[in-house]
């Protein structure tokens, strides 16, 4: 999908007091840069900010973090999300990219509506890959925790084959998150599959070494 400019992303990138830049150097720092101790979570692709405000506001103990890979993206997520929360921050940054930014300090990551990869050949960058479970184990405090939410069913299927054979034990697995009594905080793509009736599978997983 192509995505459209934004004709003002350079100024608003610039603006934002939340957007870190240098997250190279506060590598190992980050509860020193929330001023506390809570945990920190972090979603990667956070698209335009509606899930990561939301658990932001909704949980105001925990530390939230956002990775967007596309700078257009994250620019429409500042546009409108102008005002900061004193538990979010936001990065412009590959996931792949996760270790030069973190050391052991993050507790949980969401995964919602990632680009699924469907062919076979692709499969190794999706995000519920051996690849990417390896990088995480190298971001993850102690406990590792991981929860998925995707409409899409090859990568749902999947990351439940890639997620068992790396050892997460399973918590939670839904196929219809809207009809359950998980709570749940929506993201934009959540909002738009609801009204056209598309059903959301949801994966909540851990894994204690």
């Amino acid at each position: 999908m192509r995505l459209r400019s934004l004709k003002d992303k350079d100024i608003l990138l610039d603006n934002c007091d939340y957007l870190i830049k240098n997250y190279k150097e506060i590598k190992g720092n980050w509860q020193k840069k929330f001023k506390n101790n809570n945990p920190i979570h972090l979603e990667i692709g956070m698209g335009k900010g509606d899930f990561i405000q939301g658990m932001a506001r909704k949980y105001p103990d925990i530390n939230f973090i956002g990775i967007e890979k596309y700078d257009k993206v994250i620019g429409r997520a500042i546009k409108k999300y102008p005002v900061k929360l004193p538990n979010l921050f936001v990065i412009n940054m590959d996931a792949k990219d996760l270790e030069k930014a973190f050391d052991k300090e993050i507790s949980h990551i969401y995964l919602n509506f990632s680009d699924p990869w469907p062919k076979d050949r692709h499969a190794k960058r999706r995000l519920t890959s051996i690849e990417f479970l390896k990088i995480y184990d190298k971001v993850f405090k102690d406990k590792k925790r991981i929860t998925l939410k995707t409409d899409n069913l090859i990568l749902f299927a999947s990351s439940l084959v890639s997620l068992n054979n790396y050892g997460y034990k399973f918590l939670n697995v839904n196929l219809d998150l809207a009809n359950s009594d998980i709570p749940n905080v929506l993201t934009e793509y959540e909002v738009k599959f609801q009204n056209m009736g598309v059903r959301i599978n949801y994966l909540d997983v851990e894994k204690l070494n």
